[in-house]
């Protein structure tokens, strides 16, 4: 099974509710971090951060999308690998990302995780590498930095990925522009809203 959707856009720009919504309109399973967390796929993804070449086709081998990171960070990889394949950047407000951020992913990355189970120490590790240091160049406190960090990499995905396999969009456009990107009925019910700041917190707290 090959990949039919990329997801470019960071974490925290509604990458869950895109997961859910992918899965609502068939392209069941979608990838998403909480397949790191919950689906033993750390150490997977520890060897390809820290260099490792990744087998693509046994990372996502049953899985018809993928969103949010670590896998956006290979947005490009992935697009030439899966050429039919159409690219979603899923945006946010800049300043309401991070401040997400800073209360969700930034926060757990500062936390100390010495006493927690091995698999979570394995993640912890992949994640710092690949957001912390590799995307943010260690410098997560920096409002300024951070966001400027965000805004380059939404401009870079919009200039290397042809417009018409690109779909850039927000959570409160709802289904329309979505469901007309993929060429796939609208549903009748609202667009899903999941992994507020407040859950995601609670969900560390369950893993950890």
């Amino acid at each position: 099974m090959a990949l039919s959707v990329i997801g470019a856009g960071f974490g925290r720009t509604g990458t869950l509710s895109l997961k859910g919504a992918l899965e609502r309109l068939g392209f069941d399973p979608c990838y998403h971090m909480m397949e790191v967390i919950q689906g033993g796929f750390a150490q997977v993804w520890h060897d390809i951060v820290f260099g490792g070449t990744p087998d693509w086709e046994a990372v996502f081998r049953g899985y018809k999308a993928t969103v949010d990171w670590p896998a956006c960070n290979y947005y490009r990889e992935l697009a030439d690998r899966y050429p039919d394949a159409k690219v979603i950047l899923s945006l946010r407000d800049p300043d309401k990302w991070f401040d997400s951020c800073q209360n969700t992913i930034f926060r757990a990355m500062q936390m100390d995780h010495a006493h927690a189970p091995a698999n979570i120490r394995t993640q912890i590790a992949m994640v710092r590498k690949l957001v912390v240091e590799d995307t943010f160049g260690g410098n997560i406190d920096d409002r300024a930095h951070a966001i400027s960090v965000f805004n380059r990499h939404n401009e870079t995905v919009q200039k290397v990925i042809p417009k018409e396999r690109l779909l850039v969009f927000q959570a409160s456009e709802g289904w329309e522009p979505l469901c007309r990107f993929l060429g796939v009925p609208v549903p009748d019910e609202a667009y899903p809203k999941v992994n507020t700041t407040k859950d995601f917190q609670q969900l560390f707290k369950q893993v950890t």
